[in-house]
């Protein structure tokens, strides 16, 4: 008469069964889950915080609709100082991240920002691929809108959002497409996509077996500390908190390390991407606009 499996055979069979599933759900969506927490809800509108804006509808090459929002920057009469492309974190929409912008109008700024595709009303799901092509087509839709092109255009990315926008932005300069870039803004953003990948996944015990090869489906042709370097000679600032505990302070350290000159660093001590809640934060932000816009 055959002998029942024991209970530890069973755990551990159940156990290696549950790794197997996680694994192969993570494999089929390309590892995007560790990027991308999108939602649909809207928090809160322009209107809402006292700032004029206008809905902006893009269509991708592959059939997607974004969704993005112009915001005029508040001038009394005057020319805008310049127009900021702000390029949110990996949770929600704009329609949170937008308190992290909202106070460079009343300080004379344009700002644009769009949702990628999957977050907010932009429709699709979103992917890295994807999202480097969607960030892409709002810098194109920006060089070509004339209240843009009255003064100096920068680039502010946040954690998800810095490292798509280096990818970016060494694209633009290496290209040499029109405008320039004026300066980029680097703000609690990751050293690279692969690198933070097989991090996270490694802090999680479901997954650390497999970090690894897992952190392989991503490309590695976009990762921050190969590509921030080609952004040169276009001034560079970095933004990183010793208190980030989403993306390690080291992240920050290895993106300033990799840019060239110019380049300034910002040590901050807020919560993750809430570095704008800080007026001292706010005035070092400026100042770098004010001298990198002529």
């Amino acid at each position: 008469m055959a002998s029942r499996p024991s209970s530890l055979f069973l755990i551990v069979r159940q156990l290696f069964t549950a790794l197997a599933l996680v694994a192969a759900a993570i494999s089929q969506s390309g590892c995007s889950s560790v990027f991308f927490y999108p939602d649909k809800v809207t928090y809160v509108t322009p209107d809402r915080l006292n700032l004029d804006y206008q809905d902006i509808y893009l269509d991708t090459a592959d059939g997607e609709t974004l969704h993005g929002w112009w915001l005029p920057a508040e001038t009394n009469g005057s020319t805008p100082k310049g127009t900021i492309y702000y390029l949110h974190g990996n949770a929600q929409n704009i329609s949170s991240h937008i308190f992290n912008v909202a106070w460079l109008p009343p300080e004379g700024y344009n700002v644009f920002t769009i949702d990628y595709r999957g977050y907010g009303e932009s429709t699709g799901s979103p992917d890295l691929e994807g999202s480097l092509h969607d960030v892409e087509v709002g810098m194109r839709w920006l060089a070509g809108y004339a209240p843009a092109q009255t003064g100096p255009v920068f680039l502010l990315g946040q954690s998800l959002g810095g490292g798509l926008g280096i990818a970016l932005a060494s694209e633009w300069q290496t290209r040499g497409e029109q405008p320039p870039l004026s300066g980029a803004i680097f703000d609690s953003t990751f050293s690279g996509f692969r690198a933070i990948a097989r991090e996270k996944l490694g802090s999680f015990w479901l997954t650390w077996p497999f970090q690894i090869p897992l952190s392989w489906t991503i490309p590695d042709d976009y990762e921050g500390v190969d590509r921030i370097g080609d952004i040169s000679p276009v001034p560079v600032m970095i933004i990183h908190s010793v208190r980030d505990g989403i993306i390690p302070f080291h992240d920050g350290l290895a993106l300033y390390e990799a840019a060239k000159q110019p380049k300034q660093f910002l040590r901050t001590d807020t919560p993750h991407a809430s570095t704008f809640v800080i007026p001292a934060y706010r005035q070092a932000l400026l100042k770098f606009l004010e001298k990198t816009g002529g």
